[in-house]
């Protein structure tokens, strides 16, 4: 199986492919997609569409994990980040593959163990995870959300694969 991550935002999204044999984690490649803050905000997601779609059509992942918008002090970063959320949604819609959502503090407590991680610990589990050397933070973010994904499905497709029945929310 073949998962994007992406971490949202207006100026920087960050997307990350790793490959899940159900056992092993392999990185396969990460990236930014960065915008100016000068530019029309119509230009700016439509960069972000493009490049996202450019991501999808070189590694063909199967499935994509997202971080969930959280609420900003600031209403009109929210707003902002919700647009760029919204395109990448958007933008893997259209090309027909199945999007997950995860909270940060859900991402973080799969890859560090503790949900209220810092950046930094995230990118360095990210790199001991992935092997895959220095990582910028908005692309260690986004192959966190994809190790996340690969370990939430992981135990969904179980339950769903041998029709186990679910009673609580204890497995989420």
């Amino acid at each position: 199986m073949r998962i994007l991550g992406i971490d949202p935002g207006l100026h920087i999204t960050g997307w990350g492919v790793i490959e899940y044999d159900g056992y092993h984690l392999k990185h396969l490649s990460h990236g930014t997609i960065v915008t100016q803050p000068n530019e029309a905000i119509s230009f700016r997601l439509n960069k972000i569409y493009k490049d996202l779609s450019n991501v999808i059509e070189d590694f063909s992942p199967t499935e994509v994990g997202i971080e969930q918008v959280f609420v900003n002090s600031n209403p009109n970063s929210s707003l902002k980040l919700g647009m760029a959320r919204g395109t990448a949604i958007c933008c893997v819609g259209v090309l027909g593959l199945p999007v997950s959502e995860y909270t940060p503090n859900k991402v973080k407590k799969s890859v560090v163990g503790v949900g209220h991680a810092t950046k930094d610990q995230v990118s360095a589990m990210v790199q001991i995870l992935l092997n895959c050397g220095t990582v910028r933070l908005d692309a260690a973010d986004a192959l966190a959300i994809a190790i996340c994904h690969a370990h939430n499905r992981t135990v969904s497709d179980y339950k769903l694969s041998n029709n186990i029945s679910l009673r609580s929310g204890t497995y989420d």
